[in-house]
């Protein structure tokens, strides 16, 4: 999944980088509003993460003009915790509304259910055969037993099983799994299925020629 962190304050912006990465997303970066605003319109991104406070287009203008092109889920982060900040800012299109400081354990868990509400899947549980992916402590089991996935794996696969039954273009894996500082090969999207076709089973994923993958829901 790729992230967008919209942050003026650059130790923060560097921390919350670092630790959404470490988690395994992809993540791009914006310390002004503008700048936030062009990427956010430009990039299919799973969730934006958006201060309030921000030079040249502050978070309230950004998520008013990103809601007139796109639902894109958005957590609002923020040092303004007066009710009626929270209401502006839910009322102006945010998914979520977290206060500074705030605990990053939270902030990750509130990430994951937006990203699994847009995909319509509620629960974090999710049984694809007889794979079961559980998207709060990332980890895949086949039958019972743990399957060990690479983080690129683990991002391709929970992806396509939030999308089972949609057909996924290479394109699109590319645009949610890789950010922007990426230097990424043509073939390797295809190198990973074919990892996580000899873990988790061969007709797990389609292939679907000419088009993308599919997990069959």
């Amino acid at each position: 999944m790729r992230i967008l962190v919209v942050e003026d304050e650059p130790r923060l912006l560097h921390n919350l980088a670092k630790a959404l990465r470490e988690e395994g997303y992809a993540v791009d970066t914006a310390a002004a509003g503008d700048e936030g605003l062009f990427k956010a319109q430009n990039t299919d991104y799973d969730a934006l993460v958006l201060d309030v406070m921000l030079p040249q287009l502050d978070g309230w203008q950004l998520l008013e003009r990103l809601r007139q092109r796109k639902n894109t889920p958005v957590l609002m982060l923020t040092a303004r915790d007066a009710p009626r900040d929270r209401v502006r800012g839910l009322d102006t299109g945010a998914d979520d509304y977290l206060v500074k400081p705030f605990d990053l354990p939270e902030l990750l868990a509130r990430l994951r259910a937006l990203i699994r509400r847009t995909a319509g899947q509620a629960c974090p549980i999710v049984q694809v055969r007889d794979v079961r992916l559980d998207t709060r402590a990332r980890t895949v089991t086949r039958q019972g037993a743990s399957v060990p996935l690479t983080a690129r794996e683990y991002a391709i696969f929970e992806y396509l099983a939030l999308h089972r039954g949609q057909v996924v273009t290479r394109t699109a894996l590319y645009e949610h799994l890789f950010d922007e500082s990426d230097d990424t090969l043509s073939n390797l999207v295809d190198v990973h299925v074919f990892s996580i076709r000899k873990k988790l089973g061969a007709d797990l994923i389609t292939t679907r020629r000419g088009q993308g993958y599919c997990i069959d829901s």
